[in-house]
C-alpha cells in the first residue's frame, strides 16, 4: 500500500506542478493581471498582526459573531493549525480548554468533552460523522469545538459537546497551488496538495490530497494513509451557490493499546518500551467514500435557504491483542483480543431557512429546519481463541514479559513454554458478536435569536427528534424515541466590548450506544439518556487585541435504569461541574497567544471520580514574529491526574509537556518550519482505554516541513 500511495501522490503532485506552470505561462501570455495573486506564506501572514474575528460555519444553525453565542466554544483556523504543526484532531484537542484525548484503542479519534468520552460526536460541515476512524486535516478550513449538550446543534448524541470540521471549498476568481511536505525524527512523512482552478466566472474546481507514511517511538508501529477530495463550486446567480464534494480515504495503521499499571496504580515505567500486542496481527484498516452537496440560496431579501445532502460508505476493520492483567511478581502478562469489523452507510438530508425580521422594535434572527437520517450499520466481532486451551480461558493467554513478547503472527509460546495458536474465525471461533442495525431519525428544529434591546438578546430554540433503531443479530431489540430538546439563553451587553450570558440546553442519546450496537429487548420501554447543561459566562474584548472568555457550567446526565420485575424505570444521575477560562488574540502586532484553563469536578451517582476527567487542565501557545521572515512559537500543556476507569484506583499521573517551533520565509511564497514536541523529554502517559492500557507519550521529537504557494 505504501508504494502505491507515495507513487500516486508523486504523480498527482507532478501533474499539478506541470499544469500550474503551463497554465501560468498561458495566462502570462494573455496579460493576466486582473486575477487574485497568490497569498503570501511568510510568518507574518501565518498568524496575523491582529486575530481576525472567527465565526461559526453555517452548518451549526446559528448566526452572528462568537460573542453573541451563549456557549463555550473554540474556533481553530487552518492558519493556526499549520503554524502549530498540528497533524490530527488529537493535536487540536490538546490545546483546547474543556476537552482532552482518550486513547481510542489506537484506531480512532476519541474525545473527552467536559469529563465524558465520546467517539460519536464528530461532525463535518454540520453533518454527523460518527464512524470510528482518525480524521485527517488536509482538506479542513477550520475546526469548531462546542462544549455543553445542545440538541439543536447536534441532534441526538452530543451529550457534552461536539467537534465540527469545516471543509475547504472552491474559490471563485482565484488560481493557486499549495504544496506541503514534512518529515519527523521518527521517519514519518506526509505530503499535501491544495490546488484551486477558476474555471469560469461562476465555476471553481479545487482538489486537496494527502499521502502519509506513519512512524513513531513504539516498536512495530507503522501506518499508511491516502486521501483525495475534489470539490466544485457553482455560482448559480441571484445569491445561489452549489458546492459538490467527493472524498476517498484509504488508511491502515498499527494498533498499540499501551502498557499495564502496577501495584502503585500507575503505569509501570519500566515497561515503557514494550508493546503488548503482536507485531503483525495488531492493525486497523479503513476505506471510505464520502459525498456531500450543499445548496445555499436567497429565498427573499431577508431569508436564506441551505439544503445539505450527504452519503457516506465506510468499511472499517481493527484487530488487536492487548494486556488485560499484569502479574508483576512473576513478570507475566495476560493478553486478550478480538477482531471487529464495521460497514456503515449513512444518508443525511437537511434543509434550513434563516433570516432576520422585525416585530415592532424587536429584531428576530431565525433558523428553522428539518433533517432526515438513515443509517445502515453492520458490525461483527470475534474474540480471541487460544488453542490448545492452557489457560482455562480460551479468550486469553498468559505470556512472559519480554521485548518483544513471544508471538509471531497468530502463533506464540506462553509463559509455561507451550505453543499456543490464536484463531479469531473459522471452525474454532468463539463469542461471535454480530449486529445489524437500522437507524432512522426525523427531526424538526427552530431557533430564534431575539434582540430585545440594544444590549439584551434572548435565545429560544427547540428540536423535535423521532428516532427508530432496530438491531438484529447476537442481540436483538428495538428502541423508539420521540423527544423535544429545548434551548434558552440570555445575553447582556455590558459594553460594546463585554457581555454576560446564561444558557440552558438539553440533548439525548439513544440506548443503542454511540455505535448503535447495544439495544436490549426492553429498551423500547425506557426513556433515552438525557443531558442538561446550565452555563453562566462572560466574554470581553480586551483593548490590546485579546478576547477573554470565562464560563461556569453544570452538566447533569440522567440515565434511566429499567426494572423488569416492576416494569418501571428509575432515573440515575451523574454530575459534572467546572469552569473554563480562554484567552485568544494578539498582545501586539508581533505576538499572538492562545491559552485555556479548565477545572472539572466530575462524579457519578455514587460519588466516584469519572474516568479520564482531570481536575485541572491548562494549555498555552505563543506565536511571536521576530521579523518579516522569522516567527517562533512556544506551547505548554498541563494535564492533572485522572482515574483510568470510573470507580478504579488506577490513575494516569499528572504531566506537563513543552512544545516549541519556528518558521522562516525563504521567499514571499515558500516557508520552512520546525516544530519540536516534548522539548524537556518528559516520560508521560497522556491517555488510556482501560486498566493496563496506558498510552506512552512520545519522547522529544521534531517535525520539519516546507510549504509553497504559487
Amino acid at each position: 500500500m505504501k508504494t502505491t500511495i507515495l507513487s500516486g501522490a508523486s504523480i498527482i503532485a507532478s501533474l499539478a506542478l506541470s499544469f500550474n506552470a503551463s497554465f501560468g505561462q498561458e495566462e502570462e501570455k494573455k496579460g493576466w493581471a486582473g486575477k487574485a495573486s497568490p497569498e503570501s506564506l511568510s510568518p507574518f501572514n501565518v498568524i496575523g498582526t491582529k486575530a481576525e474575528e472567527p465565526t461559526l460555519s453555517s452548518g451549526l444553525k446559528t448566526s452572528g459573531p462568537l460573542n453573541s453565542i451563549p456557549k463555550s466554544l473554540s474556533v481553530i483556523s487552518d492558519d493556526q493549525i499549520k503554524a502549530q504543526g498540528m497533524k490530527s484532531v488529537g493535536d487540536i484537542i490538546d490545546y483546547t480548554p474543556g476537552v482532552n484525548n482518550s486513547q481510542g484503542e489506537g484506531h480512532r479519534d476519541a474525545a473527552v468533552i467536559r469529563g465524558v468520552r465520546t467517539t460519536q460526536d464528530f461532525y463535518r460541515d454540520g453533518i454527523r460523522d460518527d464512524v470510528q476512524y482518525y480524521r485527517p486535516l488536509y482538506n479542513i478550513e477550520q475546526v469548531e469545538i462546542i462544549r455543553g449538550p445542545d440538541a439543536l446543534l447536534s441532534g441526538f448524541g452530543g451529550g457534552y459537546g461536539l467537534i465540527n470540521r469545516v471543509s475547504k471549498k472552491g474559490q471563485l476568481g482565484q488560481d493557486f497551488t499549495a504544496l506541503g511536505a514534512s518529515i519527523d525524527t521518527f521517519g514519518e512523512t506526509n505530503v499535501q496538495l491544495d490546488k484551486n482552478l477558476n474555471l469560469s466566472d461562476n465555476t471553481a474546481f479545487r482538489i486537496n490530497l494527502f499521502a502519509e507514511n506513519l512512524e513513531n517511538h513504539r516498536d512495530f508501529y507503522y501506518g499508511d494513509g491516502f486521501g483525495v477530495n475534489p470539490v466544485l463550486k457553482y455560482d448559480l446567480g441571484d445569491g445561489s451557490t452549489l458546492d459538490l464534494s467527493y472524498e476517498y480515504l484509504d488508511q491502515e495503521r498499527f494498533i498499540d493499546r499501551g502498557i499495564p499499571t502496577g501495584a502503585d496504580n500507575k503505569p509501570v515505567k519500566s515497561l515503557k518500551d514494550i508493546v503488548f500486542g503482536d507485531a503483525t496481527e495488531n492493525f486497523s484498516t479503513h476505506e471510505a467514500h464520502i459525498m456531500r452537496a450543499i445548496f445555499e440560496h436567497e429565498v427573499s431579501d431577508a431569508l436564506k435557504g441551505r439544503l445539505a445532502a450527504s452519503h457516506s460508505n465506510h468499511d472499517k476493520l481493527y484487530q488487536n491483542l492487548y494486556a488485560s492483567a499484569y502479574d508483576a511478581a512473576n513478570n507475566r502478562v495476560t493478553l486478550d483480543g478480538y477482531v471487529d469489523t464495521t460497514q456503515r452507510k449513512t444518508t443525511i438530508l437537511s434543509y434550513d431557512l434563516s433570516g432576520e425580521f422585525e416585530t415592532g422594535s424587536i429584531i428576530h434572527n431565525i433558523v428553522a429546519g428539518v433533517e432526515y437520517l438513515d443509517t445502515d450499520n453492520d458490525n461483527d466481532r470475534y474474540h480471541a481463541n487460544f488453542l490448545p486451551d492452557y489457560n482455562a480461558d480460551a479468550d486469553t493467554e498468559i505470556f512472559s514479559i519480554t521485548r518483544p513478547l513471544n508471538m509471531s503472527g497468530n502463533v506464540g509460546v506462553n509463559s509455561d513454554g507451550n505453543t499456543t495458536t490464536n484463531y479469531y474465525t473459522g471452525a474454532n471461533r468463539v463469542n461471535a458478536d454480530m449486529t445489524f442495525a437500522d437507524i432512522k431519525v426525523l427531526s424538526f428544529y427552530l431557533n430564534d435569536e431575539i434582540a430585545l434591546t440594544d444590549s439584551i438578546d434572548l435565545i429560544l430554540g427547540a428540536r423535535f427528534d423521532s428516532m427508530d433503531i432496530d438491531v438484529t443479530g447476537t442481540t436483538t431489540g428495538s428502541d423508539t424515541d420521540d423527544t423535544v430538546s429545548p434551548r434558552v439563553g440570555l445575553i447582556f451587553g455590558v459594553t460594546d466590548q463585554a457581555s454576560l450570558y446564561a444558557s440552558y440546553s438539553e440533548t439525548f442519546a439513544p440506548k443503542a450506544g454511540d455505535q448503535y450496537a447495544k439495544v436490549a429487548s426492553n429498551d423500547n420501554k425506557i426513556d433515552p439518556d438525557t443531558f442538561e447543561n446550565l452555563e453562566f459566562g462572560f466574554k470581553y474584548d480586551l483593548p490590546m487585541g485579546l478576547t477573554l472568555s470565562a464560563a461556569y457550567f453544570e452538566v447533569e446526565a440522567n440515565k434511566p435504569e429499567y426494572d423488569a420485575g416492576t416494569m418501571t424505570s428509575t432515573m440515575v444521575k451523574s454530575d459534572v461541574s467546572g469552569f473554563e477560562l480562554q484567552v485568544i488574540g494578539s498582545l501586539s502586532d508581533s505576538w499572538f497567544v492562545s491559552a485555556g484553563y479548565t477545572n472539572l469536578d466530575a462524579q457519578n451517582s455514587s460519588g466516584a471520580r469519572v474516568r479520564e476527567a482531570p481536575e485541572d487542565m491548562f494549555s498555552i501557545w505563543n506565536n511571536y514574529l521576530v521579523s518579516d521572515r522569522l516567527a517562533v512559537n512556544l506551547g505548554i500543556i498541563h494535564q492533572g491526574e485522572s482515574v483510568i476507569k470510573t470507580g478504579s484506583s488506577a490513575v494516569l499521573p499528572a504531566y506537563t509537556r513543552v512544545d516549541a517551533g519556528a518558521s522562516y520565509g525563504l521567499t514571499e511564497n515558500t516557508r520552512v518550519q520546525v516544530n519540536v514536541e516534548n522539548l524537556t523529554d518528559e516520560l508521560y502517559f497522556p491517555h488510556s482505554h482501560s486498566t493496563h492500557q496506558a498510552s506512552v507519550g512520545a519522547p522529544i521529537n521534531a517535525t520539519f516541513s516546507i510549504t509553497s504557494r504559487f
